[in-house]
């Protein structure tokens, strides 16, 4: 990336830091702005990520970024693993996760604790596979942090990917742009007490190395087969890769 971009261009801290502050600003509205601003498509895109790990059969997965954890709660339906164990920069994210699994009774299939995505706090070699649900492009080095997720993958496990893109075939890539630069930040602001954080979104979106170059990126830390498969005229992207 040729510049970094930060949710408060008039605050000091770190990209980091600053990420966790606008995710704890925005948990408790965030999984109905989620869905509400993807118009419910962001499930169909989970689900299609999560089938890149079926013939995989992972037992134990590690999401990262995980969030709220509607993408691991997808992955313990359709994958049924033993265990998934979610890690988040944002408190705030993570006490919204853990009021849904003491709600839904999965304490002993889901666990989440705070931790930096790049120094992820597990052992080398010890997942069979790693989720990453829109959360890459907001990591402070993206190099650092796929090369942590590519350290605590088993040798044989899968990393799965998902991510906005830029779309490029037209009138997809003219409506995508005036939706995500003018719509998503309005409506941001009408439910959501940080404005700033739905404003950082398509500018963290248009900065991110998508495509062939975030799949050259994975290749550069060690991973083996990567691919990118778009999603809905490239709005959104898979990227797989095997350790």
């Amino acid at each position: 990336m040729s510049k970094t971009i930060i949710p408060y261009t008039d605050q000091q801290g770190t990209k980091k830091e600053q990420v966790a502050d606008m995710f704890n600003n925005i948990s408790k509205t965030y999984d109905f702005l989620n869905h509400f601003l993807s118009l419910g498509i962001d499930i169909i895109w989970r689900k299609k990520a999560i089938n890149e790990l079926k013939s995989n059969q992972p037992k134990l997965i590690l999401d990262v970024a995980t969030g709220t954890g509607d993408f691991a709660f997808e992955a313990l339906t359709i994958l049924k693993p033993e265990k998934i164990i979610g890690v988040d920069i944002s408190q705030g994210m993570l006490d919204i996760a853990q009021q849904k699994i003491t709600k839904r009774n999965l304490g002993d299939k889901f666990e989440v604790k705070l931790g930096d995505s790049e120094k992820l706090p597990f052992d080398s070699d010890g997942f069979d596979a790693v989720t990453v649900a829109y959360g890459v492009r907001n990591f402070e080095n993206l190099e650092t942090g796929l090369a942590d997720i590519f350290r605590v993958l088993k040798p044989g496990g899968k990393a799965v990917v998902l991510e906005f893109s830029k779309p490029k075939v037209f009138p997809v890539k003219q409506l995508y742009n005036v939706y995500f630069n003018y719509i998503t930040p309005g409506i941001g602001k009408l439910f959501s007490k940080d404005a700033r954080a739905y404003t950082y979104l398509p500018e963290s979106v248009a900065a991110f190395p998508d495509g062939t170059t975030f799949t050259a990126l994975m290749d550069k830390v060690g991973f083996k087969h990567t691919k990118h498969r778009p999603l809905a005229f490239g709005i959104c992207s898979i990227y797989t890769g095997i350790k």
